[in-house]
């Protein structure tokens, strides 16, 4: 079984990269502008060997941890900020949710 996953394997398509980039780059927003999401396109793309990828189905998680690092800091807001953003997500109302809405309609 192992020997027939592995024959099936192809190498990746790095083309696909710059075929995602350049679509990324010409989009309506500053180029990098959504940060590691890109880049994640890109590999998911690489990956996938399709420049435009269904992930189906979709899904968010969301992580939250309120460990003391703000005490050391190197945080940009204080300990406080975890439990207000917590509340804003359970409420709907932050740019995650957003997200979650349009990949999920009636998703909170």
């Amino acid at each position: 079984m192992l020997t027939d996953i592995l024959a099936a394997l192809k190498p990746a398509d790095r083309t696909i990269a710059t075929t995602v980039t350049s679509h990324l780059n010409n989009l309506t927003k500053p180029r990098g502008s959504l940060g590691q999401l890109e880049s994640l396109a890109v590999t998911l793309a690489v990956q996938t060997g399709e420049a435009f990828p269904q992930v189906s189905p979709p899904g968010v998680l969301v992580f939250v941890a309120d460990h003391g690092v703000a005490a050391e800091g190197v945080s940009a807001f204080p300990q406080t900020v975890t439990l207000q953003m917590v509340d804003n997500f359970v409420a709907g109302g932050a740019a995650i949710n957003v997200f979650a809405r349009q990949i999920a309609p009636g998703s909170r």
